[in-house]
């Protein structure tokens, strides 16, 4: 399903990112994607607050936020915004893990629609001091049939990116999961091996 334009629109103007045009409804191969930025300051805690944001396509049931620096800190209730900032009050998440640590891990209900996750989790360092934080996301599925028994799905990982509002600096662009796939800071396309030659046969001289 073409998502319509006046939807398209709204999801840019919140600034998470641009959805694919068509979603796959499979719950292994979702759309997801979001953003990282500077966070609001708590009172008593001086550790540098990041704020994130995400939305999928389809129902979620939990989800992980994986950030390579370590984090010192999260929230451990998370909210879900309409695509009009307003509360979705039948969505929610909370999350629980180590800190300082290695991954937040958050359980709860999404309905999906692209609608925003918005939470926050605190680094040690400085939000723009290199190397910068860019965590991933992985997000799950679970229902349970009638008969009890429980199916689970995965998609991910998503890279949410460096912070936006920094400076640029010489490692712009240079995500965890590149776009193209290929190495961190690669880009160049791999050359193409050349084709293997074939060795000629010897040709062996007949005395007569």
């Amino acid at each position: 399903m073409r998502l319509a334009r006046p939807l398209l629109a709204a999801i840019l103007a919140l600034g998470v990112w641009a959805p694919f045009a068509s979603a796959d409804s499979n719950p292994n191969n979702y759309d997801c994607g979001g953003h990282i930025e500077a966070g609001k300051a708590r009172p008593g805690d001086d550790d540098t607050q990041v704020l994130y944001v995400f939305a999928c396509s389809g129902p979620i049931t939990g989800y992980q936020i994986q950030p390579q620096l370590g984090d010192t800190g999260f929230d451990t209730d998370v909210s879900v915004f309409d695509l009009q900032s307003n509360p979705v009050t039948t969505d929610s998440f909370t999350c629980t893990g180590d800190f300082p640590g290695w991954g937040v891990n958050c359980t709860g209900k999404y309905s999906g629609n692209y609608n925003k996750v918005t939470g926050q989790f605190t680094i040690a360092t400085k939000l723009c001091a290199e190397p910068r934080v860019d965590p991933l996301l992985t997000v799950v599925y679970a229902t349970v049939s009638s008969t009890g028994a429980v199916t689970q799905s995965i998609s991910g990982p998503f890279d949410l990116g460096r912070p936006h509002g920094c400076p640029t600096s010489a490692f712009g662009g240079k995500t965890r999961i590149p776009a193209g796939g290929f190495e961190l800071g690669s880009t160049t396309t791999p050359k193409k091996k050349p084709p293997m030659k074939k060795a000629k046969k010897a040709v062996h001289a007949v005395r007569s």
